[in-house]
């Protein structure tokens, strides 16, 4: 008999990448909301610059949807009910991060302080459970790639 999902499950059915319906839901509507701005705002403000790639990372990790161009921007992680968003800061956007400690989220700061730092960066993986995070995730990605069009760190999409 199969487990009802619980929250934080990944999308593990290797078969075929998840399409739109399956993520909005898996992780439901409100989460769906925050992931369909965060792919607008990347869309307008990248323009022709990224491809989102669906990447199957095994049983545990599942299915996760990278944007990529030379290197990783961010990569969004639908799980059950939720989804996050990993940022990859290398070492100017860690200085960046540094610069600006004062004016990010309390919660994103001790995220920040309990990442282990890596040789290629600091993992950040941030649940996007409101606006305001989602803001903070998109200014994360701005610094690592300033928008080329459409976009800013402080444009609130």
């Amino acid at each position: 008999m199969k487990q009802a999902p619980q929250i934080g499950d990944r999308i593990t059915d290797k078969s075929a990448p998840p399409d739109e319906r399956i993520v909005r839901n898996w992780i439901g509507p409100d989460a769906f909301e925050h992931w369909s701005e965060l792919q607008s705002w990347i869309a307008a403000s990248y323009p022709g610059v990224f491809t989102p790639d669906w990447l199957y990372g095994g049983k545990k990790r599942g299915w996760s949807l990278r944007y990529k161009n030379t290197r990783a921007s961010c990569t969004l992680q639908p799980a059950y009910g939720l989804f996050s968003v990993q940022v990859v800061l290398g070492r100017a956007e860690r200085e960046k991060f540094e610069e600006r400690r004062y004016l990010w989220s309390p919660q994103l700061v001790k995220l920040y302080d309990e990442a282990r730092a890596y040789p290629d960066g600091k993992w950040l993986t941030v649940a996007i459970s409101s606006a305001e995070v989602r803001h903070e995730v998109i200014e994360l990605v701005s610094m690592k790639r300033p928008p080329l069009s459409g976009g800013s760190m402080s444009r609130k999409f």
